[in-house]
């Protein structure tokens, strides 16, 4: 297992450092592309074409913390590479007036994409096409403020602030496009809504896209019930269990050794995540925003109980110039205490990576999964334009743990001594800046640019038993949504 710290477990659906920050500009700007979409409207029925594609050039220099150099000196792992991936995903869409206030309403759409070198995992030249969206639903109301929705097929879901359930579908090594994660469908899903109000519950079924060279046949199901105030707060809880998976989790080796898989221990794991945002002042602290999530996870079959939760508290400066907003947050996701028979790893299962979401750093988030870390982040964004946002953003990155598996099992290598070891001997893993820009140059069209640098702690240069050098990269890309 040694190495598995400079390249991505395929034991994991990884969650994407995905840099498509223009993801929440590109569903606004949805509905107002409609018009121009619109192949058919009569008789009660609409038909849709869409259209995304996107290429992203990226640069990486000292990947990693060169730490392959130590773990791996044999395996010929290039710190420095430069590549460019694309994408296009084209689709139809309908909606059908049945009458009566009900609508049958669906969409088919694929992704075709490539990455021309070699990316940040050692894969490069390479790319797929693949279904994205199949489905079938139905919606209408049911009078009093109530309304209904249930749908079958490949499609979209995300549930809560996306700290569990997003990510439906893995892009990157056989499929390409690593970085832009244009795949985001589960492969297979039953979604269930009921609103009454301002209340939704959502019962679901879900089946991810995963990887054909690492399916492990990952199926979940739940429910998540959450009330939205018309202010813009909101409170929630969701539900999951794994009805099937042949994902292993590791576990911590007593005294830092090397830690042990279990196979198919995902299975069974069963997780609550409340979550919550709210403005609960008035006058001068009206522009405090506040945020908070908790995740709660078991599985009695393997002894497994672990924690992970996140607070935000976000300030804008409503009468400045450039209107700017300052974030502060702490996240952190418990890890496998080496010193106890209980599996305490948390499962971030198929978490939203993106900077904006729940990444843990920018160039970290691609080393590290959501477990055995903590965060404590700040960011500053700016908006000289309505068209022009730049976004600064800190994070100082920890492991809750030491000697235990960071992600799945990395670090571990064998030391001077010639034992087998895991994880680190220092908390301090990271601190990673990142400064990212946003320009919408029309309502279909988002370039994003960015630098960042990864500034490696204690943790890391212990590994390598001296000073490790900072880890650089840039990136630049452009998305069309019709």
């Amino acid at each position: 297992m040694a190495n598995v710290l400079c390249r991505r477990s395929r034991f994991q659906n990884f969650a994407r450092t995905t840099i498509a920050a223009a993801a929440t500009t590109l569903l606004a700007s949805a509905s107002a592309a409609q018009d121009q979409t619109t192949i058919i409207d009569r008789d009660g029925l609409i038909l849709r074409w869409h259209f995304q594609g996107g290429a992203n050039a990226v640069s990486e220099q000292n990947l990693f913390w060169d730490l392959a150099a130590t773990t791996a000196p044999g395996s010929g792992f290039d710190p420095d590479t430069n590549w460019l991936e694309v994408y296009i995903k084209p689709g139809l869409s309908f909606d059908y007036d049945l009458g009566s206030g009900a609508v049958l309403y669906g969409k088919l759409s694929a992704v075709s994409s490539y990455t021309l070198g070699t990316d940040a995992f050692d894969t490069g030249d390479t790319g797929a096409t693949t279904l994205e969206e199949a489905y079938l639903g139905i919606r209408g109301g049911l009078g009093e403020g109530a309304s209904y929705d249930f749908s079958l097929g490949a499609r979209e879901l995300t549930l809560g602030t996306g700290m569990l359930i997003a990510n439906g579908a893995s892009s990157g090594f056989e499929r390409g496009a690593l970085k832009l994660g244009p795949r985001k469908a589960w492969e297979k899903s039953a979604i269930g809504r009921l609103s009454f109000g301002t209340v939704t519950g959502t019962a679901f079924y879900l089946d991810p896209n995963e990887l054909p060279a690492n399916d492990s046949g990952n199926e979940l199901a739940g429910f998540d019930l959450r009330r939205d105030d018309p202010k813009g707060g909101y409170l929630g809880a969701t539900y999951i269990d794994v009805l099937d998976s042949a994902s292993p989790y590791p576990q911590a080796g007593s005294g830092g050794g090397a830690p042990t898989v279990i196979p198919g221990a995902r299975e069974g794991t069963k997780t609550v995540n409340l979550y919550a945002k709210t403005n609960p002042f008035e006058g001068p602290m009206a522009n405090w925003v506040f945020a908070g999530d908790f995740a709660y996870q078991w599985n009695d079959r393997i002894d497994l109980e672990s924690w992970a939760g996140r607070v935000t508290a976000t300030y804008t400066f409503k009468e400045a110039a450039w209107s700017p907003s300052l974030n502060l947050g702490y996240q952190t996701f418990s890890g496998d205490d080496p010193s106890t028979a209980k599996l305490e790893r948390f499962d971030p299962l198929y978490y939203q990576g993106s900077p904006s979401a729940w990444a843990t750093g920018s160039k970290s988030a691609s080393t590290f999964l959501n477990s055995n870390v903590n965060a404590l982040t700040v960011a500053l964004q700016v908006k000289p334009s309505q068209q022009d946002t730049f976004t600064l953003r800190y994070a100082h990155i920890r492991a809750n743990e030491l000697n235990s598996p960071v992600q799945f099992g990395q670090a571990t290598r064998v030391n001077s001594s010639g034992d087998l070891v895991t994880g680190v001997t220092n908390a301090h893993l990271a601190d990673d800046v990142f400064l990212e820009y946003m320009r919408i140059i029309n309502r279909n069209t988002f370039l994003t640019a960015g630098v960042s640098v990864s500034f490696p702690g204690a943790g890391i240069d212990n590994i390598i038993g001296g000073d490790a050098s900072p880890w650089t990269g840039g990136f630049v890309n452009v998305v069309v949504n019709f």
